[in-house]
């Protein structure tokens, strides 16, 4: 099935390249374009495609737009493209709700890797990045011996130590031999039971856990 994407960004010859990048295997099919935030929110609601994929830099901000997008359910998914590694950007996108914070300078097939699994439900940060997030989406831990991971059950602990080793939901059904969509089950529950805001963060809480307990 090929994924409807909206491409916005403010420079022509990267949106030409990406679009051409996007759509060379046939997987996605470029239904709009845009050079602003005013735009790319017009061509969602007007497109209504699967995927938005967002510069944060363009005239009218690309948060701007991911917020008007996301609250018209205009789009089911939308990813940031940037060149921004700034905390602060990283920080508002996720909690803005963006699926996925992508890093310009990444290959056009590890892009189309990322944004088909974010069309299936995976989250993504680019690589290098991940620390920040973990600092910039926890809230500080209360002063108390007991953790939210002590109401994990034992399968759901083994699914989260894979996901948080950066496996896919189909790749973790794989692994234990259960279907995916009990993975993703497991994956709901689990983010209830850590207060996660979506799977990159529990992933991310996951490792600084089980790493300190080491």
């Amino acid at each position: 099935m090929t994924t409807r994407v909206l491409v916005a960004d403010d420079h022509p010859i990267f949106r030409d390249g990406l679009v051409k990048s996007l759509e060379e295997t046939g997987e996605f099919r470029v239904v709009a374009t845009a050079s602003s935030a005013d735009e790319a929110v017009a061509m969602a609601k007007a497109r209504s495609p699967d995927l938005a994929l967002l510069d944060l830099s363009m005239p009218g901000n690309g948060l701007s737009a991911l917020a008007e997008i996301l609250a018209a359910k205009s789009a089911e998914h939308v990813a940031m493209l940037t060149v921004s590694e700034e905390d602060d950007d990283v920080g508002k996108a996720l909690q803005s709700g963006a699926s996925a914070y992508i890093l310009k300078g990444v290959s056009a097939t590890e892009l189309r890797r990322i944004l088909n699994g974010v069309v299936a439900g995976e989250a993504y940060v680019s690589p290098g990045l991940a620390a920040r997030v973990l600092s910039l989406m926890t809230s500080p831990k209360p002063s108390t011996e007991t953790s939210p991971f002590d109401d994990l059950t034992k399968r759901e602990v083994e699914i989260l130590q894979l996901v948080s080793k950066s496996l896919s939901n189909k790749e973790v059904a794989r692994e234990l031999h259960i279907q995916e969509k009990t993975v993703k089950h497991h994956m709901t529950t689990i983010m209830s039971k850590l207060q996660a805001r979506n799977r990159v963060e529990a992933a991310l809480m996951a490792r600084d856990q089980w790493g300190r307990d080491r």
